[in-house]
């Protein structure tokens, strides 16, 4: 068999060229560079329709989300869950208490003039007593003044209630000091507002993270519906009532919801305090002063993906 000489000499040519480049480098020729493997890329902060609006990771304080995090809003209903925590901070709280339900509590909820509804409600009945722990469901899941009335009245200082409740607000405040809400002051003990009931996003995320530290409030507010309560009769038995159903749709819509508690009125517009737990990560956020009652929820979500998609 014949091979053919040219093709034999560029062989060894090339391969003497080869050999000459190693000894006089020491190194083979480079493989072409493979490029790196791109970063995730962090996920873009939504954008919400809410004036005030804050996240953070419960356990580390690290903020996650912030829209005017700062900025003194109406606080709503959302009030209510600084009225649970004064009430569940009394020393030697006693859950079972009874507190006779006055004209007072029941009248507050009722407009003088047209006799309607005017106040959220949780339908305490007139002449009856409740145990302080029921009263506490009907503060947070219907969100009922009447039951905010009760404990306020119940758990203040003075001879009157006049007196009692306005020392109530006076310990709402003095623990705003204490939990550092530097943003906030309340003039209610239920978010019925005479024009000074305010507070940031970032102080209520703060309140929040601490009331849920307790047991109590955080079952309450975990709670979609709540039909174990008993209306004690002044003569003996108990009256029946209607179950409470919380008024935060979170619980049922967004995996992982734990709580906390709405707010809504005219000058507040629609708020929500919210907060969920996936894995070992719980996500605390407000909303305050959005535009429907259905956007602080689509809102909050947005929010509430945000957060658990970021690291630390």
């Amino acid at each position: 068999m014949t091979i053919s000489t040219g093709t034999h000499v560029g062989r060894r040519a090339a391969v003497a060229a080869t050999a000459a480049a190693v000894l006089s480098t020491g190194v083979l020729a480079a493989a072409p560079a493979q490029a790196a493997p791109s970063a995730p890329q962090a996920p873009s902060a939504p954008s919400v329709s809410a004036q005030g609006a804050y996240a953070m990771n419960a356990a580390t304080g690290r903020t996650l989300f912030g829209k005017g995090a700062d900025t003194q809003l109406r606080t709503g209903s959302t009030t209510k869950i600084m009225t649970a925590l004064v009430v569940l901070s009394q020393q030697h709280l006693n859950l079972d208490r009874k507190v006779k339900i006055k004209k007072e509590y029941t009248d507050y909820v009722i407009d003088p003039v047209t006799h309607t509804q005017r106040y959220s409600s949780a339908n305490l009945i007139l002449g009856d007593s409740m145990k302080v722990k029921d009263l506490l469901y009907g503060l947070l899941l219907p969100s009922g003044c009447d039951a905010a009335y009760a404990l306020a009245d119940t758990y203040g200082s003075g001879s009157t209630t006049a007196q009692r409740t306005k020392s109530f607000i006076a310990k709402m405040n003095s623990k705003a000091r204490e939990l550092g809400m530097t943003n906030t002051h309340f003039d209610s003990f239920d978010g019925v507002s005479n024009g000074r009931n305010l507070a940031s996003s970032r102080d209520l995320a703060k309140l929040a993270v601490v009331a849920l530290k307790n047991k109590t409030f955080k079952k309450v507010v975990g709670t979609k519906e709540y039909d174990d309560m008993q209306s004690y009769q002044p003569g003996g038995g108990t009256h029946a009532m209607a179950p409470w159903k919380n008024s935060n749709k979170l619980l049922s819509s967004y995996r992982g919801a734990i709580g906390v508690k709405t707010g809504s009125g005219p000058e507040a517009k629609f708020c929500l305090v919210f907060a969920a737990t996936r894995g070992n990560r719980t996500v605390v956020g407000t909303i305050l002063a959005d535009t429907s009652a259905d956007e602080r929820f689509k809102d909050a979500k947005k929010i509430l993906d945000y957060g658990f998609a970021q690291h630390g």
